[in-house]
């Protein structure tokens, strides 16, 4: 488990949280806090500590240039179902600008 790891996900949850008319469960599975808006998942946090990354839903020409402005950034697993990016696998050596480190950083 990484600190960055954490990080990522306790300020996703935390952000998650502080926006209004927001719901937050477990509708998938325990490992998974899922937090809508309007009955419209926006965020996904995995508990897995193998697996440290969000999952975001967002339009998809933000995701494509997400995707390739960062390489902790890649598509969503559910194809068909909007544009969603996981948030948090980094690839080693890249040359790319890590996006948890630089997230994590403008917080402070």
């Amino acid at each position: 488990m990484s600190t960055a790891g954490e990080r990522l996900q306790d300020t996703a949850r935390k952000a998650a949280l502080a926006l209004p008319d927001v719901s937050h469960g477990r509708p998938f599975t325990p490992g998974l806090d899922v937090y809508k808006v309007a009955d419209k998942v926006f965020l996904i946090v995995t508990d897995d500590p193998e697996e440290q990354i969000i999952t975001v839903k967002c339009e998809p020409e933000h995701a494509r240039a997400l995707e390739r402005g960062y390489a902790s950034i890649a598509s969503g697993p559910w194809p068909g179902r909007g544009r969603q990016v996981n948030v948090g696998r980094v690839p080693l050596d890249t040359g790319r600008p890590q996006v948890s480190q630089a997230a994590l950083g403008a917080g402070r």
